[in-house]
């Protein structure tokens, strides 16, 4: 997939962002009015401990919401020109549907991302919709939202909705209707000279796409004018942090990292893996966090030589160690990090060496993360390393040659040596790792070496030993900006940490 430029998105927005700013200038007086009654979710009425007048989201204002949409307009205008389309353009973004555990139990509902970036709304079974204004100024549009309508009778078992009403004051957007008003836009769409944007490949909300959007599909794909997907534009725009973002994503490593060392602090051996998950899961939403931003990691011994170890069901033994792969969810921004400690609070000779053998690599390509240089070029850095640490420590032969070096680096670490972060913790999963770091970005940095117990061809000393360090990153002109630097990582950190257990 092709992408612009890494300036592209600074460019237009230095360009345009004056008069988007003058537009959708919003001040505590000029909001709408809440109506002073629970909605779908917290407003700066119910919660004035969460949010400020005019923020839809803690610490994103309607403002904010406001000028994705204008930069993803922009940034429809600017395609379609390359495409070769007209100046009608119409946005669907679909919300996620409830899930249910059973019948009638349903899963905490979590928003669809795109949808969730471009609104902040947060209620399921809602449409997204923005619609150009032909013939007036680039990416001049309108925002409706069709949300699900008040019901007393479900609002009884489901708690409150915020209707129409509730939504554009919330939001900010031009329009709300309930959601099966959507039909009405419907025949407006099957215009030839529409061009809708909608990613119909992978629909967030089947019923809603059967029943409003795959007719529509379906026509479009007999005519010249078809569907074009906008997954790929929505992902340009979350690559790139706001300094609002980064300051929740901030909060986001704070609490996981304080997590992290309270973790440490209560895991004397013998110690359950699911007891130090439910304690950094604890420890997580007492410091704010909404939720874990995924199944974390828990794994004792030999156990974190398997990457994607979840089941945290065995014992961790004196003299083992633990990986922790965790991190939160905070005001929709999360965290990852990875730590790995022995739970009897020392280092044995071997975990000691392997320890600082993955943290020297890991400060290396730290070190790499500034504006021009790619995750793909510090992967191959971290490989590089690694393979010498491999060498140095006699895991593989000191007669091997680079081909050889090179094969048993990608043996011991499998993975790559980071990812962007975001909303998702693989965040903007279709935007290349070559392509060049620019500030704003947020990524991980996650080197580690596995050695399988079963191992032959490595000294026994190191067999079973799993070990990876993470960090979240903030790219800027300057230096890194890590987000997760409270979370203790050298040798003496570690250790002093854990002689203060409990």
């Amino acid at each position: 997939m092709r992408f612009p430029p890494p300036t592209f998105l600074l460019g237009f927005t230095k360009g345009c962002i004056s008069c988007i700013q003058r537009k959708y200038s919003l001040k505590p007086e000029q909001l709408l009015k809440l109506p002073k009654r629970y909605l779908g979710q917290p407003s700066p009425f119910t919660h004035p401990q969460c949010l400020k007048p005019g923020e839809v989201t803690p610490g994103l204002t309607q403002t904010e919401y406001a000028l994705r949409r204008h930069k993803l307009m922009s940034l429809v205008q600017k395609e379609s020109q390359t495409l070769g389309c007209g100046t009608d353009h119409a946005v669907v973004i679909l919300s996620n549907p409830t899930l249910y555990m059973t019948s009638d139990i349903p899963f905490p509902f979590h928003q669809h991302n795109d949808f969730l970036y471009l609104c902040g709304f947060l209620e399921p079974d809602s449409i997204l919709l923005l619609q150009s204004k032909p013939g007036q100024i680039l990416s001049s549009h309108t925002a409706k939202l069709y949300v699900p309508r008040r019901d007393p009778s479900r609002e009884l078992w489901d708690g409150p909705r915020s209707g129409t009403d509730g939504t554009v004051s919330l939001t900010g957007v031009d329009e709300a209707f309930s959601t099966e008003e959507f039909k009405h836009v419907l025949p407006g769409l099957h215009d030839e000279g529409v061009t809708v944007w909608y990613d119909y490949s992978r629909p967030a909300h089947s019923a809603l796409h059967s029943s409003f959007l795959q007719s529509l599909v379906e026509f479009k794909s007999r005519g010249k004018n078809r569907i074009r997907p906008m997954r790929h534009l929505v992902q340009q725009l979350r690559l790139v942090k706001s300094q609002a973002e980064i300051e929740l994503m901030k909060q986001a490593g704070r609490i996981s990292s304080q997590a992290f060392i309270q973790t440490m602090r209560c895991g004397k051996a013998p110690v359950k893996e699911a007891f130090l998950y439910a304690k950094f899961d604890f420890e997580s939403r007492a410091r704010g966090a909404d939720i874990l931003a995924f199944p974390p990691v828990v794994a004792g011994g030999n156990r974190a030589t398997t990457l994607h170890y979840v089941k945290n069901n065995q014992i961790i033994k004196c003299g083992e160690m633990v990986l922790l792969d965790g991190g939160c969810e905070a005001s929709c921004y999360v965290s990852d990090i990875t730590r790995t400690w022995p739970v009897n609070g020392r280092f044995t000779a071997s975990q000691e060496a392997l320890y600082q053998a993955v943290l020297d690599v890991q400060k290396s390509c730290l070190s790499l993360c500034f504006p021009g240089t790619s995750l793909e070029n510090i992967y191959s850095h971290m490989l590089t390393l690694i393979a010498r640490k491999l060498k140095d420590l006699m895991i593989v032969p000191r007669g091997f040659n680079d081909s050889q070096l090179f094969k048993a680096a990608r043996k011991y670490c499998p993975h790559h040596v980071g990812h962007y972060l975001g909303m998702d913790v693989h965040d903007t999963p279709d935007v290349s790792r070559s392509i060049p770091l620019q500030p704003g970005m947020v990524i991980t940095i996650e080197p580690g070496i596995y050695i399988p117990e079963n191992d032959t061809e490595a000294p026994e000393q190191f067999r079973g030993l799993g070990i990876r360090i993470e960090d979240d990153v903030v790219i800027t002109e300057q230096c890194p900006v890590i987000l997760s630097a409270d979370c203790p990582k050298e040798i003496y950190e570690i250790q002093q940490v854990l002689e203060k257990r409990n």
